[in-house]
């Protein structure tokens, strides 16, 4: 019988030490080259850049550009396939098994109520509390940030505008009901009429006068940027690049999920979304697929504006940055529009790093975690470990100091109990009902023929068990998921005991 957990989820451990504030640093001794930080966030990327093959059709002269700078993981995977999880593990540390959080929270809610992360230093935190100076812009968190996390904090535009005064096309339900789902952001289509009316482009303004100023110690910048994330709306000029008649649509198989188990099924109901059989029928999905690319594309021109104004400055020789996704997303794929899932198009996200000591144009195929970015940006910059990070430090690795290790995985996890493995060559996944998936990506890419139950696969599936999270955490009780038509009335079994 499915569990009442994962209702939840379709609605809506280790022994931690406790450190609090005890690893910290005084101004006094950080290095007179301690590097600064450029923290950078892009809200529903998925692996469609050009450094990563991700799409034929894409253009991404800047990311590009960035990633030639430093090294490139390709094989990097969230830790939740949904915005407000996948951000909360990637600033708190922790997994989500760990705290919890499975699901949307408020950002100020992240430590309260939660034994695994009432005392938890958020990542830019714990760089405050070691002397830098912090500040932030944009969509960090599931909104914006905590309060008191950045000593400069420019917000967070509410919502993902600027909208029209009419959808363009989808009406936000499909044949959801709107008293449960309530309406979507999903749309597409060129608005508004210029750059300076995006959101994104008004935070890059605010990160470059500040990468324009003097500081009395290195600082901390991050930059979160909302595109792209529905709705699809970024000027016509970004559309023009990217011809309608000569894209190519993503890989899709009506009967592919005929072999996943019930649960999958459940995880990937979301009347809410597009279709791709809607997308098909109705012409509209060259359509989707050109606006998300000129999403991208919008993205990109903004994040070269960055890149140049950081260039230009007196920081240029002395900051680490790293880029990353909160998640990927599908495009058709697995019969929708959305992230939702623990399948590859929906995990699998860029991540970026350079830094004066690391390699140039260096690329990594080995599977990498979000989870990664704090103990990498500490171990980079010369601070202290925080022995409560979950993930692992990636310096060596990039450096060429270790060889890249195939028995290195990223776990993803989307509720409680459900948990995705990725491996250099495997995806395993594995339900809260026991039901199971595995796909071998040297023969099958797309995810396309679940392999699970072969006799000839036990051992890899018990190899592959191992990885799985042995701490599953009840769902926080300020964790919920956006879509919650079921099952709510079940809410106290989400209490952190």
């Amino acid at each position: 019988m499915i569990k009442l957990n994962l209702f939840l989820l379709l609605c809506g451990s280790l022994t931690l030490l406790s450190c609090g504030n005890s690893e910290k640093t005084s101004n006094s001794e950080l290095s007179p080259d301690t590097p600064n930080v450029l923290f950078i966030a892009v809200d529903d990327l998925n692996d469609w850049l050009g450094c990563m093959n991700g799409h034929p059709n894409t253009k991404t002269p800047n990311f590009d550009r960035l990633a030639a700078q430093g090294v490139l993981f390709t094989n990097a995977h969230c830790q939740a396939p949904l915005c407000g999880p996948s951000r909360a593990s990637l600033m708190t540390g922790l997994r989500p098994s760990t705290t919890g959080i499975y699901g949307m929270i408020d950002d100020n809610m992240i430590k309260s109520d939660n034994d695994a992360t009432g005392d938890i230093l958020f990542l830019p935190e714990y760089f405050k509390n070691n002397g830098y100076h912090t500040m932030g812009i944009g969509k960090l968190w599931h909104s914006h940030a905590p309060e008191g996390v950045f000593d400069e904090s420019g917000g967070r535009y509410k919502g993902f505008g600027p909208l029209p005064e009419k959808r363009f096309v989808w009406d936000g339900f499909g044949t959801s009901d709107p008293e449960n789902y309530g309406r979507t952001s999903t749309d597409w289509g060129a608005f508004p009429e210029a750059d300076s009316l995006m959101p994104d482009h008004q935070s890059i303004d605010w990160a470059i006068e500040r990468l324009g100023r003097d500081y009395d110690k290195p600082f901390f910048l991050a930059m979160g940027f909302l595109r792209p994330h529905v709705p699809l709306y970024v000027p016509q000029r970004w559309f023009d690049i990217h011809p309608v008649e000569d894209l190519e649509m993503t890989p899709y198989k009506s009967d592919d999920l005929d072999d996943v188990p019930p649960v999958a099924h459940l995880i990937n109901d979301l009347p809410m979304m597009p279709s791709t059989d809607w997308a098909i029928e109705s012409n509209e999905w060259p359509n989707i697929i050109q606006a998300y690319l000129a999403c991208i594309s919008f993205v990109d021109y903004e994040l070269g504006r960055m890149l140049d104004a950081l260039e230009k400055s007196k920081y240029a020789e002395n900051t680490v940055v790293v880029l990353w996704s909160d998640h990927g997303y599908r495009l058709g794929e697995k019969g929708t529009f959305a992230k939702h899932a623990l399948w590859e198009p929906a995990t699998n996200a860029p991540l970026i790093f350079t830094a004066p000591n690391l390699p140039k144009g260096k690329v990594i195929e080995t599977p990498a975690e979000m989870l990664s970015i704090y103990p990498t940006l500490l171990e980079l910059c010369g601070l202290p470990f925080y022995s409560r990070n979950e993930g692992v430090s990636l310096v060596q690795e990039m450096r060429g100091e270790v060889s890249e290790t195939k028995d290195r995985v990223a776990i993803t996890t989307f509720g409680m109990n459900n948990h995705g493995v990725r491996t250099s060559g495997y995806r395993y996944i594995r339900y809260e009902d026991g039901g199971e998936e595995l796909y071998d990506h040297n023969s099958d890419p797309n995810e396309w023929t679940n392999i699970a139950g072969k006799p000839e696969n036990a051992d890899i599936i018990e190899g592959l068990s191992k990885y799985m999270p042995s701490v599953n955490a009840r769902w926080n009780v300020h964790s919920e998921y956006k879509f919650q038509p079921y099952f709510v009335e079940q809410k106290e079994r989400t209490s952190i005991k």
